[in-house]
């Protein structure tokens, strides 16, 4: 795992955790410019998704707790925010609940919150990643990439909506994410699925902040709410 930072160091600190199989500069890049106006801005860039490691993503919590002792190492244990985008949400939840660091504002955005079975976790990613990776990595032609030229073509609000996914995914953006290994893709999404965020989190000191798009439907809020 690699922590990039940008900006003046004596501005608050804000650490940004991309989603599932995103890399962190087509998640993040368009963003950092505006954030050094207001904060020291930090992006998590995960175990096995960073070429320039030679790394594999392990579990959701081995990664958390690199990011515990970082926060530890470089900040004494408390930064003033931390901003998860779906996965990332996971990883924020987790780093609030377990109360090893603080963070003064929690914000979490569109996190599905799944949490599945370990035995059910593993179907779910047998089935997904032979279709997932090659869409991400651009290792051969697939089902995913062909269902997203189609909604591109149909044009309209759908259309808008899959350039803006692909571009924070990576997918057409001319970087090369063969590097990420199919071992680190199901390796994130399976102990995403199976690691659980504890409930009725309240930690003195830390306002959570969440949104999501309410299309997603009402059982979001609730996870949320839990």
């Amino acid at each position: 795992m690699k922590v990039y930072e940008f900006g003046d160091k004596n501005k608050p600190g804000i650490m940004l955790f991309p989603g599932t199989c995103c890399y962190w500069k087509s998640n993040f890049g368009h963003v950092l410019e505006n954030l050094q106006e207001h904060f020291y801005t930090m992006v998590v860039s995960y175990s096995g998704f960073d070429e320039t490691e030679n790394t594999t993503f392990i579990s959701e919590l081995d990664e958390v707790e690199k990011v515990e002792a970082y926060i530890k190492n470089k900040f004494d244990g408390k930064i003033f925010a931390a901003y998860g985008c779906s996965l990332g949400g996971s990883l924020v939840s987790l780093l609030v609940g377990r109360q090893n660091i603080h963070i003064d504002h929690a914000i979490i955005g569109s996190s599905d919150m799944d949490q599945a079975p370990k035995w059910l976790a593993k179907i779910e990613t047998a089935i997904m990643i032979p279709l997932f990776y090659p869409f991400i990595t651009g290792k051969n032609d697939c089902f995913l990439s062909r269902k997203m030229d189609k909604r591109l073509q149909q044009g309209g609000e759908s259309a808008e909506y899959t350039k803006k996914f692909l571009k924070i995914m990576g997918v057409g953006s001319g970087i090369d994410l063969s590097f990420i290994s199919k071992e680190s893709m199901k390796n994130q999404f399976c102990t995403d699925l199976y690691t659980k965020v504890g409930e009725k989190i309240h930690v003195p000191g830390t306002t959570i902040h969440v949104f999501y798009a309410k299309k997603m439907g009402e059982k979001y809020l609730d996870r949320y709410l839990k």
